[in-house]
């Protein structure tokens, strides 16, 4: 019934979309999206010669979307749950003047029809469809709608290098704007970007809050909780570690704003061959060294194969001592377990994980197989957006990244458009095993499980496209004999940039 809705009102919003572009104009657009929903600007405002230029000859940049989601637990105790997102952006950036530019992108999101949403005592049950409203205005005012300036920075170019200051989005191995709901996750500070150097990007940021996607405010980057002990006003993030809290930093006589610090570098100068180097620090608290590799081989008659490995080195920096070795936090300074629920060592962060994985490409059709083996030692901490996993193992709304969990998974993708099968058609499966660790179920853990993923996506006109995603999971009972994991997840999503 559940998904006899969904597609109806899926069904509804695609003729609207539909009729919004009957007339809309085939040429390439101002901005694409990638799919990862990433933008790609095709069109920038030209250089000005005065401030007045720098102003007339800056351009607006649009966006109309609607998401709708529908989680289907196989436990109903869990909580089925929906909801629904409606809205869009508006950025402006001014044109280049001498090197010197500004952005600003103004995000607003509602979900505005009662019977398409949780009531507002229940938005604690919603997963994926969350980070279509704040739960804080919810919980706190009734409040259903987000209104967000994300982008607000001064941008200066010289030569190849470009450096922002002020509220960005930032991309690197565990940061991403990743905007697949309503409103992108964003930072706030300093960053560059250079590509001076022959075959090599350099990256680094000063990051000093962040705004996950279901937020309205800006927010410390890594401590859990506020002041009042409110889970959903500070990092709140599915990757959070709660036990580097509020109330545990103060406990230890530790800050509650920090710092994220990120230097970067990917490397194409041999052949085939691209290297990546990213460093990772909340100071004080933890830190990350991530180091990965791919590497082309040309098989012939259009084939080629690309294996990619990647190994992260997480150092605890301080953070163990506050929060324990569990992102669930249950090994924090604030508890007091009896065991040490199924880890090795308490107090710590140390710990490392590798992945590997083969990619075959021919024309429209992109095969991969992946797996990823995470220490048997403390969690992974990543609450960027950014996920360890991600391309090697990693499936949508799936955390795969705690001590001792081994995943393995098969991707396939085909371009029907690029085959010339189906014009603007693509279509995405994968296939996940995820193997957890029984005996860090008390910590949070989950059962062990495998994935089906399934993304369709048609681009109607160079500015609308539309998206169906679909998962299924399906669990192992809990070692109390309960299925608390077990799933169906239907998501469906229009964009129209203009």
């Amino acid at each position: 019934m559940k998904l006899i809705k969904l597609s109806l009102v899926a069904t509804i919003v695609l003729s609207y979309g539909l009729s919004i572009s009957l007339s809309a104009d085939e040429a390439k657009p101002k901005r694409t999206l990638q799919g990862n929903m990433n933008e790609v600007y095709n069109t920038l405002p030209s250089s000005a010669n005065d401030v007045g230029e720098a102003f007339t000859n800056g351009m607006f940049y649009g966006r109309l979307r609607t998401n709708i989601f529908a989680w289907d637990w196989e436990n109903n105790a869990n909580g089925d749950n929906k909801a629904f997102g409606l809205g869009g952006s508006l950025i402006y950036k001014t044109a280049p003047l001498s090197g010197l530019s500004a952005t600003a992108g103004f995000y607003y999101a509602n979900s505005p029809f009662d019977s398409l949403r949780e009531e507002d005592a229940d938005v604690g049950i919603v997963k994926s469809g969350k980070d279509t409203f704040s739960r804080y205005d919810v919980s706190t005012d009734g409040d259903w709608h987000m209104a967000v300036l994300a982008q607000a920075y001064i941008q200066y170019d010289i030569s190849k290098t470009s450096f922002k200051f002020g509220r960005q989005f930032f991309e690197s191995a565990l940061t991403a704007s990743n905007d697949t709901k309503m409103i992108p996750n964003a930072f706030e500070g300093l960053s560059v970007e250079s590509k001076d150097l022959k075959d090599t990007t350099l990256k680094g940021a000063y990051l000093t809050t962040q705004k996950l996607r279901d937020h309205t405010t800006f927010h410390d980057v890594l401590t859990f909780k506020d002041s009042s002990a409110n889970s959903w006003n500070n990092n709140d993030d599915s990757g959070v570690h709660k036990g580097l809290s509020y109330v545990n930093f103060r406990a230890a006589g530790e800050d509650t704003d920090h710092e994220l610090i990120i230097a970067a570098l990917s490397n194409k100068y041999i052949k085939n061959l691209k290297l990546d180097f990213t460093y990772t620090a909340v100071p004080d608290v933890v830190s990350s060294a991530i180091a990965e590799l791919n590497y082309k081989i040309d098989l012939g008659s259009g084939y080629s194969l690309t294996p990619g490995f990647r190994y992260i080195e997480q150092l605890d920096n301080g953070g163990g001592d506050i929060g324990g070795a569990s992102l669930g936090g249950g090994l924090g300074r604030d508890k007091n377990p009896s065991t040490l629920l199924g880890y090795k060592d308490r107090y710590t962060l140390d710990s490392s994980a590798w992945m590997a994985r083969l990619v075959l490409n021919k024309d429209a059709l992109k095969v991969l197989i992946g797996y990823s083996d995470v220490a048997d030692e403390a969690d992974l901490v990543a609450p960027w957006r950014g996920f360890p996993t991600g391309g090697y193992t990693r499936a949508m709304a799936q955390l795969n990244w705690i001590a001792n969990t081994k995943s393995t998974m098969g991707e396939v993708t085909y371009d029907f458009g690029k085959a010339q099968i189906l014009k603007g058609f693509k279509a995405m499966g994968r296939y996940v095993i995820q193997n957890f660790d029984e005996s860090k179920q008390a910590a949070g853990a989950q059962a062990d499980m495998s994935v089906v993923h399934i993304d369709l996506v048609q681009q109607l006109t160079p500015q609308l496209d539309a998206k169906v995603r679909f998962a299924t999971v399906d669990a192992d009972n809990r070692t109390n004999g309960v299925d608390k994991d077990s799933y169906n997840e239907y998501r469906f999503e229009i964009n129209y940039l203009f």
